[in-house]
């Protein structure tokens, strides 16, 4: 301090004693807070982190896959008479009931079908009742005729002129009945195709749009519209053989399988903004076979669908647990950094972290399953990675311990989010 006085003196020995004592009361009073500074100084201190234990804990785990809707029952609705298209009777995109009239084709061709077949069928109900007259007659000859030539009194070969034309009328009146019942059948087809005139929905659904309009000629091979059964809705999504196999051996623990028991595997739908659908389904469908090309197998998913608020062609994300995984270490998200392609973390150990490299499994909601890379037990820091060095002392926190419900808690958040 004596030579900071000393050097203070120089400084100001040429100034006035007024200035002088003000300048170097002000200039000593710096120099011993910098002096007294210098001295307190010394190595930095633990950075305060905040870390959480991992422990074992059983988590179920999810598979989610990309799935598209489609109709429960698609109807293509084809005529079945042949004609121009007269009238479009109902509004598309509309509810149509089963049997409900959607199109009209020109009925009078079938009009006059239908009526010729009825004269036919009137002419042949006609020979019918003159076949059994000339019948009736025949009978009367021969009963006459018989006792006759028994006596003698014509000839036997009356008789048998008179047998063989009973014979004969007898077989007119079969032939004649058979023309009826073909002119009754000629009239059923001639109705038939006269009620192909109106084009009906063979479902209850959602009629599409028109794809043939007013006026044109259709035929049997015409699709004019589609129906659609929407309530429920199917969702078709594609699995690999490994979680099929998770999938059938979750459902076989429930006292089931994946088609009879709906309840052992209910299945989340997330719709295109992120919200999770408020109806479960389950799986109604898997295909025979796996796709040798891909080695994925073909599911289709039911979800009910009031007031058909989902439409075929929508895409959505299907989740359904596959496994319950004993004994599982999370981690969070947070704690987990991305270093060229390697996920690493730092851990806590005598009062430092270190930092491990770990290979995560499953995402659990905001958490990730370790495969490995950390034990039970170990302190994962979660904050100030950014700033964290290896061998960096630390001044660990602890946060609660990541368990199955606060897994589900995330998870179920960030469903929601």
């Amino acid at each position: 301090m004596k030579d900071y006085g000393k050097s203070i003196g120089i400084l100001f020995s040429g100034t006035s004693t007024k200035y002088a004592g003000r300048f170097g009361a002000v200039i000593v009073a710096a120099v011993l807070l910098v002096g007294c500074g210098q001295k307190k100084a010394g190595p930095p201190g633990a950075m305060p982190v905040t870390v959480v234990e991992v422990r074992p804990t059983d988590v179920p785990l999810t598979g989610e896959w990309v799935g598209t809707l489609d109709g429960y029952v698609n109807a293509q609705i084809q005529p079945q008479a042949n004609g121009y298209l007269i009238r479009q009777v109902y509004r598309e995109g509309a509810v149509v009931s089963k049997g409900q009239v959607l199109f009209e084709i020109d009925p009078r061709p079938f009009v006059a079908a239908l009526d010729q077949a009825k004269g036919q069928l009137a002419q042949a109900k006609a020979q019918v009742e003159q076949a059994k007259a000339q019948l009736a007659l025949a009978v009367i000859n021969v009963n006459r005729d018989t006792p006759l030539a028994q006596a003698h009194a014509i000839a036997q070969s009356q008789l048998d002129n008179d047998t063989q034309t009973k014979a004969q009328n007898e077989a007119s009146v079969a032939s004649a009945k058979a023309s009826v019942e073909a002119a009754e059948a000629a009239v059923e087809n001639a109705e038939l195709n006269l009620g192909f005139t109106k084009v009906r929905s063979l479902i209850t659904g959602v009629a599409g749009q028109a794809t043939t309009q007013v006026g044109n000629l259709v035929n049997t091979q015409s699709v004019l519209t589609a129906v659609s059964q929407l309530d429920p809705i199917k969702v078709y999504f594609s699995i690999s053989d490994t979680e099929y196999l998770e999938l059938t051996e979750r459902a076989r623990k429930g006292k089931g399988d994946l088609l009879k028991n709906a309840q052992a595997i209910p299945l989340t739908l997330t719709l295109a903004t992120g919200e999770a659908y408020p109806q479960k389904g389950h799986i109604e469908y898997v295909d025979r076979q796996i796709n040798n090309q891909t080695g994925a197998i073909r599911i289709a998913a039911v979800f009910p669908n009031p007031g058909n608020v989902l439409r075929p062609g929508q895409f959505g994300r299907i989740k359904g647990e596959t496994e319950m995984r004993k004994g599982a270490l999370l981690i969070p998200q947070a704690a987990v950094q991305d270093f060229q392609g390697l996920q690493q973390v730092y851990v806590v150990s005598d009062g430092k972290a270190h930092v491990t490299t770990v290979t995560l499994g499953a995402q659990i909601g905001t958490n990730w399953v370790v495969e490995s890379g950390v034990s039970s037990g170990a302190l994962v820091i979660t904050d100030n990675l950014q700033k964290m060095r290896e061998g960096a002392p630390v001044d660990p926190k602890r946060a609660p311990a990541l368990s199955a419900d606060s897994a589900a808690n995330s998870k179920s958040s960030s469903a929601g989010r």
